[in-house]
């Protein structure tokens, strides 16, 4: 017998359970926001150069003119010749173009660089760290750096935090890291500064991709086998409603000083939430903690009204229910073991094109609202909608199509919504805003399927260092999305083209990934050579359940030689995630 068993004796998915899942689910919501605010914190307000200071002195009193007039005269038309240039201005001020008929040609008359800063509109955004540093124009890539440098936190975080977790205890690094957020993330509000903006920045994606990782993993360590599809699902669907919270809270403040310290001062709130939860019994029995790991599993037992099991639970009765975690525990694979085989390379290397490109294309949309020309605010919201309902339909679909083909279909669907995007008018907003939308739903439901997918394709014995290689090769893509942005400096088509072709490559990769549609989870290496490849792994390549690894064993272990925990799981490992922002932790 195992841990999970010992689970559904004190109660199953109870009360506890219950009330455990909803404080670590909950703060997701704001996860998801603290990855998306830049779209309103980094808001590009419409923008211009700002007149000289001596324009005031020149001698207007003949004629009569209100501001908007003025600025002709002082602003030359952008290349759409229907607003005002953002980062020129004539040389010598064009008082003949002030008269309403004037039809003089000005296209040769010269134009400096914003030599007296900017005047920002704050019709749409009252204030956002472009208009407070003047990040446009020749500085405008800085903008997307802001996302990039978050992203690479939350790279660090997911490879510092996770060890963590396994070193010092899954509550006491999520106590840690809601305090941490809440304090970088308020003290962010007061950046002096674009550079120790971006510091705080790098820090909160840590907190905030250790928040994701570690909450994961309690959560499947305190929730039965057959409960883990209900959580996932409640938890993937309240990430996607952060979207849509953040549009409102961006909305009614306008401020991007006032936007940090309202995603992050809720997190004091959940520090204080999270001292209730106990710590993993599972991981203080596998650390030698055993008495403590005894009384959690009374106070679980008598919080799910199962007060006889109190006396009934002791160290024996635990021993006997880990012996065979205990003995998994000790065995030694690697990210090496990734690449050993022919059958394991394909699938990795696969996986690898698939979780970037999907990464890649997702963040290219959720990061760059203000190119479809609708308000920010609402195109948010409808980005959040689609996204709970994409998440929702694509469970269906899974079941009827198979993973391979609906992976497939996701990303060149979400190919070609980027391509028809791309080539659309911009003053065709209503077609442009459904496409996006089309887009985002067809990235979003390709994420959900990777989750579920690569758990299958990965046996038991690695499956978790597996899913943390994917999730890692995720975290590159999302970096790299904002920095191709800057391509639309040169041309605007060009972040289209690359992010389109991206998941087109994407989705015909995935055409050579073997189908897993009702087929039981391989067990080890050997099972993944034998079930979808037709050949046994050779003898340098066999891997088992050994100390050590296959090389000491020189056999394969079958599946009766595997812990009885270990077989009930694999009908639920690679379930317990369906979130663009969050890997799946396959702790069992």
């Amino acid at each position: 017998m195992g841990f999970s068993e010992l689970l559904e004796e004190i109660g199953g998915f109870g009360r506890y359970q219950w009330i455990h899942v909803t404080i670590i689910i909950f703060p997701s919501f704001l996860l998801m926001s603290q990855n998306l605010q830049n779209n309103f914190a980094s808001g590009v307000p419409a923008h211009h150069c700002s007149l000289p200071a001596n324009h005031s002195l020149y001698n207007l009193s003949h004629v009569q003119v209100d501001e908007k007039q003025l600025l002709k005269a002082f602003i030359p038309l952008d290349s759409s010749g229907t607003r005002l240039h953002r980062c020129r201005r004539y040389v010598e001020p064009q008082w003949h173009l002030i008269t309403t008929n004037s039809s003089a040609n000005v296209s040769q008359q010269k134009t400096e660089e914003c030599l007296d800063g900017w005047t920002f509109d704050r019709s749409e955004f009252l204030s956002t760290t472009i208009s407070e540093w003047k990040l446009v124009c020749s500085r405008h890539p800085l903008k997307q750096m802001i996302q990039t440098i978050y992203m690479g936190g939350f790279l660090a975080g997911a490879m510092v935090y996770g060890l963590l977790s396994d070193r010092f205890g899954r509550r006491s690094i999520i106590l840690c890291l809601h305090l941490k957020l809440a304090l970088l993330g308020c003290a962010s509000s007061f950046s002096p500064s674009y550079t120790v903006f971006c510091i705080f920045r790098f820090l909160c994606g840590m907190a905030v991709s250790g928040l994701v990782i570690t909450g994961i993993t309690l959560n499947v360590e305190w929730v039965p086998n057959k409960a883990r599809a209900t959580v996932s699902i409640l938890n993937s669907c309240n990430i996607a409603f952060g979207q849509i919270v953040l549009s409102g809270i961006a909305y009614l403040l306008s401020d991007w000083r006032k936007l940090q310290v309202a995603l992050a001062a809720p997190h004091f709130l959940y520090f204080v939430l999270t001292w209730w939860c106990s710590e993993s019994a599972r991981w203080l029995i596998l650390n030698g903690q055993s008495d403590e790991a005894l009384k959690t599993l009374q106070r679980v037992a008598r919080v799910n009204g199962k007060p006889e099991m109190i006396n009934k639970l002791t160290r024996e009765i635990l021993d006997f229910h880990m012996k065979k975690e205990i003995e998994m525990s000790r065995l030694s694979f690697t990210a090496y073991d990734l690449m050993r085989t022919r059958g394991m390379r394909r699938i990795s290397l696969c996986l690898l094109v698939v979780w970037f490109s999907t990464g890649f294309a997702y963040y290219g949309l959720a990061m760059d609202l203000q190119q479809f020309g609708v308000s920010t605010y609402l195109i948010q919201l409808i980005f959040g909608a689609v996204d709970i309902l994409s998440k929702l339909l694509v469970l269906v679909v899974l079941s009827f199509l198979g993973r391979r083909i609906s992976q497939s279909s996701c990303l060149l669907l979400a190919a070609i919504m980027i391509f028809a995007n791309t080539f659309i008018p911009r003053d065709l907003k209503a077609i442009r805003t459904i496409l996006a939308c089309l887009g985002k739903a067809f990235t979003a439901s390709a994420f959900s399927t990777a989750f579920l997918f690569s758990g299958e394709l990965y046996p038991t014995v690695i499956r978790q260092t597996g899913m943390g290689f994917v999730s890692t090769v995720a975290r590159v893509g999302s970096m790299a999305a904002p920095v191709v942005l800057i391509l639309g400096e040169v041309l605007p088509s060009l972040p289209g083209l690359v992010y389109g072709g991206s998941a087109m490559v994407a989705g015909c990769v995935a055409c050579i990934l073997p189908e897993t549609l009702n087929m039981p989870l391989p067990d080890t290496i050997d099972d993944v050579e034998q079930k979808w490849f037709q050949r046994k792994a050779g003898p340098q390549e066999n891997t088992s359940l050994c100390e050590g690894g296959a090389s000491e064993c020189g056999g394969v272990v079958s599946a009766e030689d595997l812990p009885l925990k270990v077989l009930k799981d694999v009908e639920e490992a690679g379930r317990n995630a369906f979130s663009p922002i969050s890997p799946l932790r396959d702790t069992e």
